[in-house]
């Protein structure tokens, strides 16, 4: 059998400072990896789905390791091997103990995806195409293999699933408005935070912004709010999500985890208070410990003490 999700972007080295010293002060730097869609297929493996992964890796010894961990956590892959230089990013903490990322991706292998590296039989016979709006901002030829892989997808009858996931320091909302927007009304599944929502709509009100952009295309829309949970417009109808405290030690990562229990939820056919409840399980979990997607939890952690979700009209 194939994957149930297909998934693609760049993912990259993450160095990270031990905790408790300056940057500067540092003899040694921690080497993992993260991307948002790598983030998500190890999520949704860990969680028992079946998942993939496609893009591009350098050939250095960051490109293998990050092909290796994949293995590792039974992503099964479809990874061309670039001779450009795998992208790096940088999370340091402050002493105010906020988490900052720097990224060094410019011409990356990652930044190199185009149409020719996708397998249309094997999105075809996903069950979901998840994407975000990262990776259309890298490049001509990566914004050409996600419109590609949708079109595929729906020409198949694949459910999209489609995360904003807008960065300021890629492009400009004038340059990303457009091609966002044309994801998003080719989506069935929609992710955004509240701050993302005002791309596409100039509601301010977390269910009135689910409710609006519902209004344009996908039949489930969920506004991811951190700490204050989620909201869903689903089928016309809004669920609210309310996570329980948990002790943060590392935010990065957490959106990715939560849809990727939004996603598990829907590959089983749960109802959206179940769906929620599985995301917000999944974000909760991913918060409490280092690193972009180490935190995502199996499906043997989960359990009922994470959030509360109830219908709101």
């Amino acid at each position: 059998m194939g994957p149930e999700v297909v998934t693609l972007g760049e993912s990259i080295g993450l160095l990270t400072q031990p905790a408790g010293m300056p940057l500067i002060r540092q003899p040694t730097l921690r080497l993992g990896f993260g991307g948002a869609e790598s983030n998500v297929a190890i999520g949704l493996a860990r969680l028992g789905r079946a998942a993939h992964w496609i893009g591009r890796l350098g050939t250095d010894e960051v490109g293998a390791l990050i092909a290796r961990e994949l293995r590792a956590e039974a992503v099964s892959t479809s990874i061309v091997r670039d001779p450009a230089p795998t992208g790096l990013m940088l999370k340091t903490r402050q002493a105010s103990g906020r988490v900052q990322v720097g990224y060094y991706r410019a011409n990356s292998a990652g930044s190199r995806l185009a149409p020719a590296d996708l397998d249309e039989d094997l999105i075809a016979g996903a069950r979901i195409l998840h994407v975000t709006g990262i990776t259309p901002a890298l490049s001509a030829s990566a914004s050409d293999a996600v419109h590609r892989a949708v079109t595929i997808a729906g020409e198949h009858g694949v459910t999209v699933s489609f995360d904003a996931n807008f960065r300021s320091r890629l492009w400009d909302e004038d340059r990303a408005r457009p091609v966002l927007s044309h994801l998003l009304g080719k989506s069935g599944i929609f992710f955004a935070t509240a701050e993302e929502a005002l791309l596409f709509t100039g509601e301010k009100d977390p269910e009135r912004q689910a409710r609006a952009i519902a209004a344009l295309g996908p039949g489930q829309v969920v506004i991811k709010l951190g700490s204050a949970g989620s909201v869903a417009c689903v089928d016309g109808a809004v669920h609210r999500q309310r996570p329980r405290p948990v002790a943060v030690v590392d935010p990065v990562g957490a959106g990715d985890a939560f849809a990727a229990g939004y996603l598990s939820g829907v590959l089983d056919a749960a109802d959206p208070a179940e769906c929620l409840r599985i995301a917000g399980l999944c974000g909760a979990r991913a918060v409490t410990v280092a690193g972009d997607w180490e935190g995502a939890p199996f499906a043997a952690e989960l359990d009922d003490t994470g959030c509360d979700t109830d219908v709101v009209r």
